[in-house]
């Protein structure tokens, strides 16, 4: 018995509701507190600091003004060249806006015109439909789950965005095809999705517990795919009031710099322009994604489960290398002058005035009297770090042994943004920031092809560094 009651008192001096005589670090007593308030410093260079910091911008308190101050090299070895910026505005569809651009550099070819864009609204229309469809098929698929279970709660919290990933560019224009920019412009509710997406979010939260009300009181699977597709008229006409009908056909041209046209004007359908444009190619079966995840083990090909933007479309899927293997990659395919739908954390020192993503641009360990050490592994396990936005990788900068400087991107933030619309990166940025990129599987080598082949590791559809662009 007495073994037993110091065994208890013993565990309950660790617990936070232990009670008399914490530990220093289970909670903040009045001594612990007393303790970190001694060991401030109240100096007059303390107080200048406090007064600074606390009012202005931390970027612009912790902007290292000698590097800043350099010249920017925008010259690049290897570049190719795209006309025109694109605009996202206040939307999250980078990576539908990063897959088109790619695309339309093929494209431009193909029409023998600079003056082309793809209408990024009519991809966008289908995305929004399918990813409803996806959700309520998802219901029903887990209607034998508790309400509580990890992937329900996932499906309910996650019900619909407007972000996403390459694999849904490539099924979504496989479907449903492509149109010019002219022939379905954008609306004030594409360029600033937030509000309308809120509205359908949760029309589909309540969809989807009528659903599983409905699968309670013994309703089967075909009894409620058919409930579904009663409810996906609703999504459907809420859709066309904020974006339009999607186009079925079209009859169009392509156009000189001056706005003429440069052949005899032609009637498509999306899918007859689609083919027409890319020549064929498969994004699917001819491109591979790339991921630089040194918090799991590379050459491995790991698929994302139930991340995908249509319910009869793919899973997320890649395969993990060392970044140093991945940069010849990127170079030949910009030496062949393709580019690449490319995804990093842009947000992490970013020089919005001069388009400069480079490590040495914010020193914020000097502002706070600290450091900052995690390493890119790190950063990943501990959420402080994954890819939050897609762009077009096209251009290089090499030495004199053939090793990459820095990195060009086009963005899709406007062309007042950043350089010209472009972002440049340093390679120390790249190696720490950088995520994904897609590439032409005929840039593999013969071992890397073989990784192909191996059976993919799945990840659940939560898994931090799997959030879409």
């Amino acid at each position: 018995m007495k073994k037993h009651f110091l065994a208890l008192t013993a565990i309950s001096l660790l617990l936070p509701w232990g009670g008399q005589g914490l530990h220093a670090q289970s909670n903040l007593s009045p001594e612990v507190l007393r303790s970190l308030e001694e060991a401030q410093t109240h100096t007059a260079s303390d107080r200048a600091l406090r007064n600074a910091i606390s009012s202005n911008s931390i970027n612009k308190m912790a902007l290292d003004l000698q590097h800043a101050s350099a010249a920017t090299d925008t010259y690049f070895s290897l570049e190719t060249k795209n006309s025109g910026i694109s605009d996202q505005q206040s939307s999250g569809r980078c990576w539908l806006f990063t897959g088109l651009n790619v695309l339309r550099h093929q494209a431009m070819k193909k029409l023998g015109t600079t003056n082309f864009f793809f209408s990024q609204i009519y991809c966008f229309f289908y995305d929004q439909l399918e990813k409803s469809n996806l959700f309520l098929q998802g219901i029903i698929d887990t209607r034998r789950l508790s309400i509580d279970d990890r992937q329900v709660m996932w499906l309910f919290e996650n019900p619909l965005s407007d972000g996403g990933t390459y694999t849904g560019v490539a099924d979504l224009v496989s479907k449903y095809g492509v149109v010019p920019q002219e022939v379905m412009a954008e609306t004030y509710v594409s360029n600033s999705t937030s509000e309308f997406n809120s509205h359908l979010k949760r029309k589909l939260r309540e969809y989807g517990i009528l659903l599983r009300e409905k699968a309670d009181k013994g309703a089967g699977v075909k009894e409620l795919e058919a409930e579904k597709v009663e409810m996906m008229k609703t999504v459907y006409r809420m859709l066309t009031l904020a974006y339009g009908e999607p186009v079925k056909s079209f009859t169009w041209a392509p156009k000189d710099a001056n706005g003429k046209a440069m052949a005899e004007a032609k009637t498509y359908t999306p899918l007859e322009f689609y083919k027409m444009v890319s020549d064929g190619t498969d994004l699917n079966a001819d491109y591979v994604m790339l991921m630089n995840d040194p918090s799991r083990p590379y050459n491995k090909v790991y698929e994302i489960a139930y991340d995908r933007h249509v319910y009869d479309g793919h899973n997320w899927l890649y395969l993990n290398l060392d970044i140093e293997e991945i940069k010849p990659l990127c170079i030949a395919s910009i030496r062949d002058s393709v580019q690449m739908y490319f995804s990093c954390d842009v947000g992490k020192q970013m020089n919005r005035a001069n388009g400069l993503l480079d490590i040495k641009n914010y020193d914020y360990g000097s502002l706070f009297g600290t450091t900052f050490g995690m390493n890119k592994k790190q950063r990943i396990q501990s959420r402080d770090s994954g890819s939050s936005h897609a762009m077009t990788l096209m251009a290089v900068d090499l030495d004199a042994n053939e090793r990459p400087t820095k990195w060009k991107v086009e963005n899709s933030w406007g062309a007042s943004h950043g350089f010209a619309g472009h972002l440049i990166m340093t390679d120390e940025w790249f190696n720490e920031y950088m995520f994904r990129v897609v590439v032409h599987k005929k840039y593999l080598n013969e071992a890397q092809q073989k990784l192909l082949k191996q059976k993919p590791i799945q990840l659940p559809a939560w898994d931090p560094m799997f959030m879409e662009e």
